[in-house]
């Protein structure tokens, strides 16, 4: 397996963002994961290496070989505008926690929505 790759992403506050990994072997070929074998997580942060009181986490799943993220709006709202906040999605062996595998990593740049009246 390659790692990690870098995505970027732009998030509009409020919103529901959702993206999905399929994670390949080195040569290209499908690497297999499911929820029996590996936890997900999606974590977001302030700062690369900081405090993990800065350190938020969104949803992820586990089916047919691929890991699926969601930055729901519960998660998203306490996001502030304007703050560029880092991301890594990693999947952890269940029965080796020393076994964790960076899929993707990037930043979240994050634009303020229209407040309800």
């Amino acid at each position: 397996m390659s790692f990690p790759a870098t995505y970027n992403i732009r998030y509009y506050k409020g919103d529901l963002y959702q993206f999905v990994i399929r994670p390949k072997t080195s040569a290209g070929a499908i690497y297999p994961i499911d929820n029996v074998t590996y936890y997900a997580y999606f974590r977001i942060s302030t700062s690369k290496g900081g405090a993990s009181i800065n350190t938020i986490s969104a949803n992820t799943s586990i089916s047919d070989n691929a890991v699926t993220c969601e930055l729901r709006p519960s998660v998203g709202n306490s996001l502030v505008p304007g703050t560029t906040y880092f991301y890594d999605v990693s999947i952890e062996d269940q029965s080796d926690s020393n076994i964790v595998y960076t899929l993707l990593t990037g930043t979240i740049l994050v634009t303020g929505d229209i407040t309800t009246p």
